[in-house]
């Protein structure tokens, strides 16, 4: 049985007879009767009878109809509870975002005021596994780059920034008073990168294919800012992100040119997840926080 066959039975019940319920319910009296019929395959015991040309309800029917409106009541009071969760402007909100994001985002969501309390966590992971993670949270800051794949469908995207990388150069290096700088200028040098499957690794190798010469990885470091001490420390030139990044006083970032070096970081999601007020409002909070660090970067 289910809630709309027993809504059937209590109307016929109220009203009398299949045609009035028909009536009122604005359906046809054949679809009153198929309902009826439903309900009855899962009743060992006869809920109608004919009365004349009227069907009305047995004692069994009358019982049953009865215990529809606590059904009901019950219910109605379900969703009450579901659209008030829905509708928490302070409810917990579950984000997870990698290092370098985390560090650009995570403060004006916890400075936004009132609103959602979030709770925050990092995973920093390769690009295919940020989608799987919205399964655990409800809100995940992934990135890729330009050339990867796009999100799969399964998911959500409320992008928030299509961020460029730079070389980084240690200060007073050869090439740190560069305006730009080719493929082939970095070619010759040793690189810190990330690990293999991470979104950053393809961009190091179509550096590598620009120049005509495989690159020299001498360290496989994921956290930006360790990627900085290392640069500054004279251990290999890197690729930082221009925005999110924070500064160091040892590296200069040289733009790249001939190969195309931008990331989209976005917030991934799954549709229902947005169904709550305060996954809405992270999300607005995410997009401010975004423009904002666009403006502080123009």
């Amino acid at each position: 049985m289910d809630e709309r066959q027993l809504r059937v039975l209590r109307e016929v019940g109220e009203l009398g007879s299949v045609t009035a319920a028909a009536e009122a319910m604005l359906v046809t009296p054949s679809a009153i009767s198929q309902q009826l019929r439903l309900l009855q395959r899962s009743i060992p015991v006869a809920l109608t009878e004919r009365d004349g040309r009227r069907v009305v309800l047995t004692a069994a029917g009358r019982a049953l109809a009865g215990a529809a409106a606590d059904v009901e009541s019950a219910l109605a009071r379900a969703r009450q509870v579901v659209d008030d969760f829905a509708e928490q402007p302070d409810a917990v909100v579950s984000v997870s975002a990698f290092h370098s994001a985390a560090a650009a985002f995570f403060p004006s969501l916890l400075q936004a005021g009132d609103g959602p309390r979030v709770s925050l966590h990092d995973e920093d992971v390769a690009q295919d596994e940020f989608p799987p993670l919205t399964r655990e949270y409800d809100v995940v800051l992934a990135h890729r780059m330009d050339h990867a794949a796009p999100w799969p469908r399964t998911v959500a995207v409320t992008p928030l920034l299509h961020e460029p990388l730079d070389v980084a150069v240690p200060v007073g290096h050869r090439l740190a008073s560069k305006v730009s700088l080719a493929p082939r200028e970095v070619a010759g040098e040793p690189w810190i990168t990330v690990h293999d499957g991470f979104p950053l690794m393809a961009t190091i190798e179509a550096i590598g294919a620009a120049a005509n010469r495989r690159l020299e990885l001498v360290h496989r470091v994921n956290e930006f800012t360790v990627v900085a001490e290392l640069v500054a420390a004279g251990a290999g030139l890197a690729l930082i992100p221009r925005w999110t990044a924070r500064s160091h006083p040892g590296i200069v970032l040289v733009p790249m040119r001939g190969v195309h070096v931008r990331r989209h970081i976005d917030a991934l999601h799954r549709p229902e997840r947005t169904a709550r007020r305060a996954v809405r409002t992270t999300l607005a909070n995410l997009r401010a926080a975004a423009a904002t660090i666009r403006t502080a970067s123009a």
